[in-house]
């Protein structure tokens, strides 16, 4: 049964002797049951949709960073465990996790692999499954290694055929697009452009549409050549920040 506490006890040691269990049982004291009625709707959890059958504890996003914050310490091992939970919020908060853990100017080389290499296991296990989960890690965890260790580490999730791992390798291109390195980030929109589920077509035209902030010319040149194959979802993100006239221009044609 799931309780609600309106403040969240934390246990005493939330850091590196804490648990996978104590992770789930914290976000479980935090659950909110008409919130998870309203997020089951909000990410499609119905049959036949891209959420489906994913459970809901109705953890609001802040307090899943808060929890995710004071377990910052959780061992890897454990935080990976808890990937595994049934409940989407405790997933995200694990995640989270490995994210500052990879991120933190503390972990060395080996660790950060060792949690690339978890986060592919748990994407390809189907842990990693909703366009949430992906969005806030897949930049900082995978994006982040493959900028480091060379855009073919990301052939893995581009090639799964699985929705959720290909949107990981279109969302892992921030990096790169940060660095102003756009050709790769422009083969990986490429590869996509065909797809057929809408969650793709707007992570392909999010990308463009952050290459377009930092090279506005060469977003402009890209759609001028491409506009005819790559859906009206793609477009319209992608011509977002052009003026209002560019943007008609683009969708009259």
């Amino acid at each position: 049964m799931i309780q609600h506490m309106n403040t969240p006890l934390f246990p005493t040691d939330s850091g590196a002797n804490a648990t996978a269990a104590d992770l789930e049982h914290v976000m479980l004291a935090q659950a909110n049951p008409a919130d998870a009625e309203i997020l089951q709707r909000f990410f499609k959890t119905g049959p036949g949709q891209y959420g489906e059958g994913d459970r809901f504890l109705g953890c609001k996003n802040p307090v899943t960073r808060r929890t995710a914050k004071a377990f910052r310490d959780l061992p890897v091992r454990e935080a990976v465990r808890a990937a595994h939970s049934e409940w989407h919020e405790v997933r995200l908060c694990a995640l989270l996790i490995l994210l500052g853990r990879y991120e933190s100017k503390k972990t060395g080389e080996k660790e950060r692999a060792t949690i690339f290499k978890h986060y592919a296991e748990l994407a390809r296990h189907g842990y990693v499954n909703n366009w949430d989960l992906v969005d806030l890690t897949a930049p900082g965890i995978t994006g982040a290694y493959a900028f480091e260790h060379g855009a073919d580490t990301l052939e893995r999730f581009a090639a799964s055929g699985h929705l959720w791992e290909e949107r990981i390798a279109v969302l892992s291109m921030f990096p790169f697009i940060r660095a102003n390195q756009l050709e790769i980030p422009f083969r990986m929109v490429d590869r996509f452009l065909p797809h057929p589920h809408d969650l793709m077509h707007k992570s392909c035209g999010w990308m463009l549409r952050e290459i377009g902030k930092r090279d506005r010319a060469a977003l402009t040149a890209y759609l001028e050549k491409n506009k005819a194959s790559m859906s009206r979802t793609t477009l319209r993100y992608a011509i977002e920040h052009y003026p209002e006239s560019e943007r008609k221009a683009f969708l009259s044609k």
